[in-house]
């Protein structure tokens, strides 16, 4: 059994939440962050989230090609990236799940499934 707490980012709702023109390139967008991410999977998101933590980065649409790297899996929804994280979260009911996101509804799905959610702000401390 996986004892590393899993964090999960939803990748077009955190790479949407700033406004660097990430709509000109969506999957150069979706590989800065994932790149940013990856340090997370060995410090962690201190205090809260001690390492070491497994990464995974969800991706869709124009970013479904993004691929994964040291520290961070990537995983390519074949439909809606937001059904693609409920599954993640539901298929590790004995971990620790850390769902970073802003959507509503999303974080509504995943916090009856027992993780815990965080926004995209969360990840920039």
């Amino acid at each position: 059994m996986e004892s590393r707490p899993l964090l999960v980012v939803d990748g077009a709702n955190v790479v949407g939440s700033r406004p660097d023109g990430w709509w000109r390139d969506r999957a150069g967008a979706a590989t800065r962050l994932r790149d940013a991410l990856a340090p997370l999977a060995g410090a962690g998101v201190p205090p809260e989230l001690p390492p070491p933590v497994q990464v995974v980065l969800v991706v869709e649409g124009a970013a479904r090609h993004v691929a994964p790297t040291d520290g961070v899996d990537v995983v390519s929804a074949p439909g809606s990236g937001d059904d693609t994280v409920v599954e993640l979260v539901a298929a590790a009911p004995e971990r620790r799940r850390v769902v970073v996101t802003a959507d509503r509804e999303l974080r509504a799905r995943v916090s009856a499934l027992g993780a815990e959610v965080r926004g995209p702000r969360w990840l920039g401390r």
